[in-house]
Parts: structure tokens; sequence; C-alpha cells
């Protein structure tokens, strides 16, 4: 039986990446790709539109939030969904890698598949020397206090709807990616990780570009591992 996917992508001011990554899907085995416009001020939902992409607005910035916005989505529609893949509008992943990214689940191997860039074909300066080490932290982290080894902390992932719904997500910033881990982690789901190419983003990074940016994502992280102990 065929599983039937969904795509949500969080964007804000991504005009520029937001519709490569739309068409970069693989549409054969996608019923549906969402984009999240998170208080955009440039063309972002424009773009995404004429992509192809079914585009919903959230004013309130947040990554987590965003992503929020596009599972609520996918809850109040009538189609049944198997599951629900993440993924940035930066055009840093390879959307074309979608396809080895949900197959895990679509096998029964796993419940969430994160892609990691640790163990994948990273490209020289995708990913600051702050996000290694953050990056680092928080695995480092999630294996002593959870019992769980992750290489990374990845935006672009798949997860079975019905473990998504049970996760109870409810991080509306930067500490989205960390809680579905270490949630999926503690209800004892089966967490993999596949290797995922990762390249230069499009445009500037709204978190690692930034001091206050980098700051704030890497506290409210490792708030976040700690919250739920």
């Amino acid at each position: 039986m065929t599983s039937v996917v969904k795509v949500i992508i969080p964007a804000f001011n991504e005009q520029n990446g937001v519709g490569n990554v739309i068409r970069d899907i693989p549409k054969d085995i996608i019923s549906e790709v969402i984009v999240v416009n998170n208080a955009s001020t440039d063309e972002t939902e424009t773009v995404a539109t004429e992509a192809g992409a079914t585009v919903l607005k959230e004013d309130t910035k947040g990554y987590g939030r965003a992503c929020l916005k596009g599972i609520e989505y996918v809850k109040s529609s009538v189609d049944k969904v198997d599951i629900i893949v993440f993924i940035d509008a930066d055009y840093s992943d390879y959307p074309e890698e979608m396809t080895e990214l949900i197959k895990p689940i679509v096998e029964d191997k796993a419940d969430l598949v994160i892609g990691s860039r640790a163990l994948g074909n990273l490209e020289r300066g995708a990913m600051t020397p702050q996000q290694l080490f953050g990056n680092w932290l928080a695995t480092t982290l999630l294996k002593l206090f959870y019992g769980v080894k992750f290489t990374d902390l990845g935006p672009f992932r798949a997860i079975r709807y019905d473990t998504l719904m049970a996760l109870e997500m409810q991080d509306k910033t930067y500490g989205w990616t960390v809680e579905m881990q270490l949630k999926a982690a503690k209800q004892h789901f089966k967490c993999i990780e596949v290797p995922v190419a990762y390249r230069k983003r499009i445009g500037f990074s709204k978190i690692s570009g930034t001091v206050k940016g980098t700051i704030m994502a890497g506290y409210k992280i490792i708030w976040t591992i700690f919250k739920y102990l």
C-alpha cells in the first residue's frame, strides 16, 4: 500500500530558496507540499504559490510556531496521512533525498528519521563552527540524559503521522527539533538517522547568521533538553 506523505516547509523571507525546494521535491511520493509563510516581508508567499504549494500564513514569528500551523492544517484535512516530512525553505538540504528519508518508515523500520548532516556530505562552510559545536553538545546531552544516540538536530526529517500526534509538540521557537527527538526517545519510538547532503543556504540565516540568534537558539535548545527530564 502506498503511503500518503505531506511536506511542511516553514518559511520566513525565503523568496530566493523556497521555489527551488518545492520544485526539487520528488512529486511521485508526495501528496501535498505545505509552505507556512512565517511573517515574511518579501515574495515568499507568491513564489511558493506559483511553485504549486499550499500556502498558509502564520503572522507571529517562530520556527516551531510555523511547524505547528502546518500540523494543524494537516489535522483538519479530510485526507488520510501516513508520513510528515519537514524541510527548510533555504535550499540547504537536497529535497530529492526525500525518497531515502521516508524509506525506513515506509518499510516499517522507523517512526522518526532524522536527516543527519554529520553523517552525510557536508559542504565546507555550510554550517558555522557554532552550529557544529551546538549540535555536538545537544546530541551529547541527549545521549547522556535520554539514552538515545543522534549525531544531528537536522531540520530535514520524516515522522510517522501517528507518532507526531503522540508527541504533542509544544515548542514555538528554536527548541522544536530537539523537542521532537527527546520526546520520541522518552516514548520509546524507533528513531534512526540517514545521511543527507547539506550545502550553503540561499540568503542570510536569521539564526546562525547573527550573534543574538545563535545565543538564543543555543539557550532554548539546552533549556528544552533539561525541561523534559
